[in-house]
């Protein structure tokens, strides 16, 4: 730990002296994957090119008493649904390359939740290529012709390149093809059909300004991050038979013919950069050499189906393009053998693997570990964005824990100020991932506002500019083409000896003069027969600028008519761009009507859909008004139904033994009144009164009485008339005259005088015992005086 603190503020202090000021923010943009059915309920909604916003879904609102809140986000740019792979790279990923050409590093990851199309927008489809394949294209037309022969440059392994010779070269080149690996890119051999359409772009696209006094080569390497673990998926392990395979079924990879790779670890170059130890990087020299390595790599990466996506990625996937850029010589010839003037760029493309959720996931045994892993990992680089964000707004001096896991510890260098960061904020608009897409935007919303240092230019070495075709122009023609006044020095007939060694010699002097002259002789008719082929050619060349002459003033003829008609065109051209402009004026009027209209309906939606539940509240509280009300009145009326038939039955009893105290009276009076003369008494005997009190038990008189329907569906009898049941008395017994009033018992030696006065108050009270406690009898007898 101790050699670790020691680096990290030393390496800080040099990038702030050199960069105090120029930063830039982490570039975020937006990329919204259309619906899979064209029914399922959007939650995302793009406003303008810049923001989007999250509408919550129905069942969250049921869920959460009804609270409906929209939130907006802002990106650097945001990609519809009918956005092209095109347009996303133009915006996104040229730059980065075009500063990978220049020497400077880059950074492009995809984030997102799982199935929201991160794969696809990386990698691409058939025939609608990614970002990847794109800028694979882009950079080797734009270095195709200024590529270095293979094994020119070799990488080691301390994160650098060394240079060889053309001829180290060339005999590492022979040795490689004496021994054929089918798995070593070539450019012989034919594309594979598997990826050949994702590979063939349309546009044709290339980086400015490229140094064309340097030579370049291209190395690409892939690895993964699985459950915190670095893995090289370039990398061939031969086949043990000893050990067991890597069966798929624990771990899901389409090759089970090798033994499981062992993982790398990360290194720290002499530059403070981090890199993967021991990891392949292998040399290409076109784009489908390229995607082939890639796509030899893309069939080891760990993949599996889940609830939510039939292809889930389960690692963080790193495709590494590194550039290496020498200049040439002083000549212009071969490459300049000084390591120091090597020039190394590197442009990383990452697809992470989504973050999920195992309750939706239905993850269980390794699936769930690799979730859990992948949630770890991701939330490390969410801590990281939010401390350097504090750090930067705050001047605080946290440790930004990189360390806690291997993506963050792999591209610390990105965020310290070695090259520019882009991320592409992938979403899927349908409701079920609403959540999960509420926390990536927040997260981008975050990265925002993180800023990295921006790199600093390469020192340019100190050599003349223009030496490759400075090279070309001196060395091209002259050694393949000769020119014609060689030709025309090889006809004449050669010279004889000119030496003179004897001032007698009368041969050599005639020689040469006969020879002089045949080359006079000849180089005459060469002019005769120049001076006939240039009159030869001036009359062509008369005859041909005569039909110049003529084919212009046809021309020019055409040119005037058309002039005419181009500026007839011009004219309604400049009509019709007035009343394109009355137009756009008056659809931008409308477009603000529209606006204002639409804002009017959605206010009177909202009011209607408040008045509409108001009403259907007050409706609802008036049934249960009326319902309660309802059971008021029927209460309230079998109530005083009830006490009614109680005090009709009351009054009617009441008038009865009114009418029968009457009734009784008038019997007595008239007994009184028509009672004969008392004769001698004659003592009955009890026989007697045993048989009439018999004779009135066994024929009773019928009681007349009326019937009335009970509330429980029954019947009952209420009596209209009492029978009065008489005994008379044996004259013997009867102590007072019967003239006198009946006087009730007093004390215990007191007596009824009347039986039937004493079977009439017996009757009653049987009746109001029948008519219940509450009941009192009105007529009670009178007690005669004393």
């Amino acid at each position: 730990m101790k050699p670790a603190r020691t680096k990290t503020p030393r390496k800080l202090l040099v990038k702030k002296g050199s960069q105090t000021s120029l930063k830039d923010p982490v570039g975020v943009y937006c990329r919204v994957r259309p619906l899979s059915l064209p029914d399922q309920e959007c939650c995302i909604e793009v406003i303008n090119n810049t923001t989007v916003q999250l509408h919550t879904p129905e069942g969250y609102r049921l869920n959460r008493n009804g609270d409906y809140k929209e939130t907006q986000y802002s990106f650097k740019q945001v990609f519809g649904i009918h956005t092209t792979q095109k347009e996303l790279f133009d915006v996104v990923a040229n730059p980065l390359v075009e500063d990978l050409i220049h020497g400077k590093n880059g950074l492009l990851f995809t984030y997102g939740v799982t199935g929201s199309g991160k794969t696809h927008t990386m990698t691409g489809s058939p025939g609608e290529g990614g970002l990847l394949p794109r800028c694979l294209d882009m950079i080797f037309n734009s270095i195709g012709s200024f590529q270095a022969k293979r094994y020119v440059f070799k990488s080691n392994d301390r994160n650098s390149m060394d240079i060889q010779c053309e001829v180290d070269a060339l005999l590492e080149r022979q040795k490689r093809e004496a021994i054929p690996n089918p798995k070593t890119p070539s450019s012989k051999r034919q594309v594979d059909p598997e990826f050949a359409d994702m590979i063939n772009v349309q546009e044709f696209c290339k980086a400015e300004e490229v140094d064309e006094d340097s030579v370049y080569g291209v190395f690409v390497s892939y690895i993964e991050i699985y459950n915190n673990y670095i893995y090289d998926l370039l990398e061939e392990v031969p086949f043990d038979p000893i050990k067991p395979k890597w069966n798929s079924c624990s771990t899901p990879m389409r090759n089970t013919d090798f033994v499981p790779p062992q993982s790398k670890l990360l290194r720290e170059d002499k530059n403070h950069n981090m890199y993967v130890a021991g990891c392949t990087e292998v040399e290409v020299k076109s784009t489908e050499e390229a995607f082939e390595v890639f796509w030899r790599g893309q069939k080891k990466r760990r993949i599996a189906n889940t609830h939510l996506n039939r292809e889930s990625s389960r690692s963080h996937s790193v495709f590494n393009i590194k550039l290496v850029q020498a200049p040439l010589d002083a000549d212009g010839d071969n490459v300049l053998q000084e390591k120091e003037q090597i020039t190394i760029s590197q442009l990383s493309l990452v697809d992470l693997a989504g973050s999920e959720r195992t309750n939706r996931t239905k993850a269980e045994g390794n699936r769930l570990r690799e979730a859990g892993n992948i949630n770890q990992s991701l939330m490390t680089l969410r801590t990281c964005m939010e401390v350097l964000r504090e750090n930067q707004m705050y001047g605080t001096n946290k440790m930004v824990p990189y360390r806690d896991s291997k993506l963050t510890h792999l591209f610390k260098n990105y965020f310290d100020g070695e090259g520019k960061v882009r991320m592409i904020v992938c979403v899927n608009p349908k409701a079920e991932d609403y959540e999960e897409s509420l926390q990536v935007m927040r997260f981008a919303e975050v990265t925002q506002e993180v800023e990295v240092a921006r790199p600093v230019d390469k020192a340019i070495c100190g050599l003349t500019p223009g030496r490759r075709y400075r090279n070309q122009a001196r060395g091209g023609p002259v050694g393949d083409e000769p020119l014609v006044t060689e030709v025309v020095l090889q006809s004449f007939p050669p010279l004889p000896s000119c030496e003179l060694l004897d001032i007698n010699d009368e041969q050599t002097l005639p020689r040469l003069i006969e020879a002089l002259e045949k080359r006079h002789h000849l180089r005459q008719m060469m002019i005769d027969e120049f001076h006939k082929q240039s009159m030869t050619f001036k009359a062509l060349l008369q005859e041909f600028d005569s039909a110049v002459v003529n084919k212009e003033n046809y021309i020019q003829g055409k040119l005037n008519e058309k002039e005419k008609v181009i500026s007839g065109q011009k004219l309604e051209i400049e009509r019709l761009e007035k009343k394109n402009k009355t137009l756009e004026y008056k659809i931008e009027i409308l477009e603000k009507t529209t606006t204002i209209y639409e804002e009017d309906k959605r206010t009177l939606q909202q009011e209607l859909e408040t008045q509409n539940q108001k009403l259907q509240r007050q409706f609802s509280d008036k049934r249960r008004l009326e319902a309660r009300l309802q059971g008021m009145v029927t209460e309230t009326t079998m109530k005083w139904e009830k006490e009614c038939e109680r005090r009709v039955a009351a009054k009617q009893l009441e008038m009865q033994n009114k009418l029968w105290v009457k009734d009784e009276k008038l019997k007595q009076l008239k007994a009184i009144v028509t009672e004969p003369k008392a004769e001698k008494p004659e003592r009955p005997s009890r026989e007697r009164d045993r048989e009439k009190v018999t004779q009135r038990a066994v024929s009773p008189s019928p009681v007349p009485g009326d019937v009335y329907k009970t509330r429980g569906g029954g019947q009952s009898v209420q009596f209209t008339d009492i029978e009065t049941l008489k005994q008379e008395s044996p004259t013997g017994r009867k102590r007072r005259s019967s003239t006198a009033a009946p006087a009730p018992p007093d004390g215990t030696e007191s007596e009824w005088t009347d039986v039937e006065t004493r079977c009439s108050v017996a009757v009653e009270m049987r009746a109001g015992s029948q008519l219940g406690p509450g009941y009192q009898h009105h007529a009670q007898p009178k007690r005669k005086k004393p």
